[in-house]
């Protein structure tokens, strides 16, 4: 696939001076929920070419749109902008999590030409054999106590929203760098420390018992990629807090990636990028200069058109994700494959 030409598409295909990688894997981006960081993840896909995208489950979240609906410009927009990506040619595969669960009833068919699978395994350039999951599987509560996993999504919400006016509060003070409420309660709390790490191990544990040479996932909200017993761990983290993904480059090396916003005025935006490990993160709800015309545009509709003027509202959306409508106002029919 390769950049349009002429002017850039503000929220489709890559600019042309993108970075071209083969593979893009994202989790956990809450479209639906207030603190879903649509804005950032728009920026970043514009700044990266791929061949592949793994949508790695919680993309949309049915559980905050069962509390309210929230769907603003942006995040219709990112729905339009893989259905656009995947008539150009890049494979995108869904593997719904479990606050999109509702959508693997749908696994073995397409949304367009978006494919739905419960797993997925990836074969890198360089050889390697990645299992694909969400990763809720592995988590007690979720599988075994729904009622108290709601209660933590909750909680979680709030932290995000606190962090929110925190950040806000730090830049009129001009403090540097971006600071997590919520990565600060999992860093300090045993009890979540203890949590991911035995997430860790289990994912890890189930991949090498699966004959892979590792496993990316999502699901808890934590950025990494480490060796265990044997195996590649590798997590996207999120767009509600980290703004983190995961790429495989050209000749298969697998990187984790941090979105940066610089906070001056016209700058454009850069990645603190690593190996392994959690980096500094700078303030994610900074001013998206580069992108302000297009918002505003997008802002000032409410809604979102794909490229042949068709409309898809809010409660649209989630009726079709649901499959109680029979239409198809975004050319996205339901197909198996």
């Amino acid at each position: 696939m390769s950049a349009e030409n002429g002017p850039a598409d503000p929220f489709g295909l890559p600019d042309p001076g993108a970075t071209r990688v083969r593979s893009i894997f994202l989790s956990d981006i809450h479209l639906g929920t207030r603190a879903c960081q649509a804005d950032h993840l728009l920026a970043f896909l514009r700044a990266h070419e791929s061949e592949h995208i793994y949508l790695l489950g919680d993309i949309v979240d049915f559980w905050a749109l069962a509390r309210e609906i929230h769907w603003p410009a942006l995040h219709n927009t990112f729905v339009q902008k893989m259905l656009k990506r995947a008539r150009h040619g890049v494979r995108v595969t869904f593997v719904p999590g479990n606050h999109d669960e509702a959508l693997r009833e749908y696994a073995g068919s397409a949304f367009g030409d978006i494919h739905v699978v419960r797993e997925a395994v990836h074969v890198a350039a360089d050889g390697r054999r990645y299992l694909l999951i969400h990763g809720d599987e592995f988590d007690q509560i979720t599988r075994y106590h729904r009622w108290l996993a709601e209660l933590g999504d909750v909680a979680y919400t709030l932290l995000v929203r606190i962090n929110i006016l925190l950040s806000w509060v730090r830049r009129k003070l001009g403090k540097p760098g971006y600071w997590s409420l919520a990565g600060y309660a999992k860093r300090k709390v045993k009890g979540a420390l203890d949590f991911i790490y035995g997430y860790e191990a289990s994912v890890a544990h189930h991949a090498r018992n699966r004959g892979m040479d590792g496993v990316i996932c999502g699901h808890i909200h934590s950025a990494a990629i480490k060796d265990i017993e044997g195996v590649r761990y590798i997590n996207c983290g999120d767009w509600v807090d980290s703004c983190s993904a995961v790429l495989e480059h050209l000749d298969g090396r697998i990187e984790l990636v941090h979105w940066e916003q610089d906070e001056s005025a016209g700058a454009q935006p850069d990645l603190f990028r690593q190996l392994g490990g959690n980096p500094q993160q700078r303030d994610a709800h900074a001013d998206l200069r580069p992108l302000g015309d297009a918002v505003a545009q997008g802002e000032a509709r409410g809604r979102e058109y794909d490229d042949r003027g068709a409309v898809l509202e809010p409660a649209q959306f989630v009726a079709l994700a649901k499959g109680r409508i029979a239409g198809d106002p975004v050319g996205a029919a339901v197909t198996k494959v």
